[in-house]
């Protein structure tokens, strides 16, 4: 589909919705601000799942359109006989605004700064070097290796970062593996999968853990230590059943692979601080319960010291991923308006979901968020998803007794990363589709396959999770 037609249908199908009659649209009591809200909902989707402009840009656009159309200081002819019932509460302006400077943005902020230090200084290469030690030789303990040190770095650096460190560090690997031995495919799939699955593991492993970290805030809060509490067991498992997948579907056949990874750590002042300020950060991060520091706030040790150092210069700043930022402050925006609004709401209580068994939900939940992130970004997804799933959550008592809201939004949250039997499904597969080492047939039978063990682990670790206490 053309450009053209696509940017059509992002806009002209929200557009024709914005000129229906209120009394037309099937959700009883339906305001005016809820209506456009609507109309922006389905743009964002659209523009989405089609990216007729870049996906960051359609976030832009979401917060853009949400000031113009129902904020207190939107267009005046907008918002004009905003005091009537009918008309809905307009959203307040430096909310709506406020999401470029969230929280949950500098977390992940402190993330990217934390994987440009790393990279500057081959934090991360030495430590790949030195971790791939122990495997020895045989191509499947290798791979093991590799999945590993990726999940891990996945966990505090970008999963993007982290896929294409570890594709570099694979070129002389695959040099060392005869043309046309299956293992060279398995090689290149189990980094992009390790570094799906590693996201996981923390709070900042991956962005549609920052846009749930809205929704996780209250009762619901979950800090660091605690994520990762959960979170580490289950991506050491899966990660676990992805090698044993990845070897049995592309087995190797030479018994032996010589690898070499040369480099050594910088020493001076600056690669001692980063060192230091990486292990600090990781080290707050996780004992949040003893200083009381949220991750938030030990987020911006990182981002303080590398820029009064000047360890990141100006120059550095210009890499980080603003895109990424960019792409979760417009999910928490429209977040902000579907709940605020109580649109998100509405549309639950519309709904008959109360009429279904609360296992039925969860897999319809489930699946939704499986094939949509599947099919187009998963933060995208997570964006769209989860203000509705936070509503549904609270909404229906019958969630309550196997873990409500709080359950629901984390099985959803970890589906959307489990999705990935495709190049567009995430940044990593797309890197490593684009080595040329891959058929798309490759990473879908193994890809699908991964996916739905890890969900059905998923579903197992909320029945420990609710058997433990762990949800409100």
């Amino acid at each position: 589909m053309k450009n053209e037609m696509k940017l059509i249908l992002g806009i002209g199908i929200p557009i024709v919705v914005l000129l229906l009659p209120t009394e037309l649209i099937p959700l009883p009591g339906l305001t005016l601000v809820e209506h456009r809200l609507i109309a922006i909902f389905l743009m964002a989707t659209f523009f989405w799942i089609l990216e007729p402009i870049p996906i960051f840009a359609t976030s832009l656009l979401i917060i853009f359109a949400e000031l113009v159309m129902v904020s207190n200081k939107g267009l005046k002819f907008l918002i004009a006989g905003s005091q009537g019932s009918e008309f809905g509460t307009l959203l307040n302006y430096k909310a709506i605004m406020g999401t470029f400077a969230s929280p949950i943005i500098i977390l992940f902020l402190g993330g990217f700064f934390l994987s440009m230090a790393a990279t500057k200084y081959r934090l991360d290469l030495n430590m790949a070097r030195i971790l791939l030690k122990p495997f020895g030789r045989r191509p499947a303990f290798i791979m093991m290796g590799l999945m590993l040190i990726t999940a891990l770095f996945s966990m505090f650096m970008s999963n993007t970062a982290t896929t294409a460190m570890m594709l570099t560090i694979l070129t002389p690997v695959l040099a060392s593996i005869t043309p046309g031995d299956p293992v060279r495919k398995a090689f290149v799939l189990a980094i992009p999968f390790a570094a799906n699955i590693g996201g996981l593991g923390t709070p900042i492993g991956t962005p549609p853990n920052a846009v749930a970290l809205k929704y996780l805030v209250g009762s619901y809060s979950v800090s660091f230590a605690k994520w990762m509490v959960f979170a580490f067991p289950f991506v050491v498992v899966l990660l676990f059943i992805a090698w044993v997948i990845l070897v049995r579907f592309f087995p190797a056949r030479e018994s032996e692979v010589h690898i070499s990874i040369k480099g050594k750590f910088v020493r001076n002042w600056k690669a001692y601080t980063v060192y230091f300020t990486f292990g600090i950060t990781i080290l707050l991060w996780l004992t949040d319960f003893i200083h009381g520091m949220n991750s938030y706030v030990v987020a911006m040790i990182p981002v303080v010291v590398f820029s009064a150092t000047k360890i990141l210069t100006t120059q550095d700043l210009k890499n980080i991923n603003w895109d990424v930022l960019w792409l979760v402050s417009g999910g928490i925006a429209l977040g902000y308006a579907l709940e605020t609004s109580g649109l998100a709401l509405r549309v639950i209580e519309t709904i008959p979901f109360g009429n279904l068994s609360p296992l039925v939900v969860v897999l319809l939940a489930t699946m939704t968020a499986w094939i949509m992130a599947a099919l187009m970004s998963n933060t995208a997804t997570a964006n769209l998803l989860l203000p509705i799933i936070a509503a549904l959550g609270t909404s229906l008592t019958s969630l309550a007794p196997f873990g409500g809201g709080m359950m629901l939004i984390l099985t959803v949250t970890m589906t959307c990363s489990l999705a990935m039997p495709l190049p567009v499904s995430t940044p990593p597969n797309a890197m490593a589709h684009a080595t040329g080492q891959i058929e798309t047939r490759d990473m879908i039978r193994s890809g699908i396959l991964i996916g739905g063990f890890g969900v059905a682990l998923l579903f197992g670790l909320m029945a420990i999770l609710r058997g433990v206490g762990f949800f409100p």
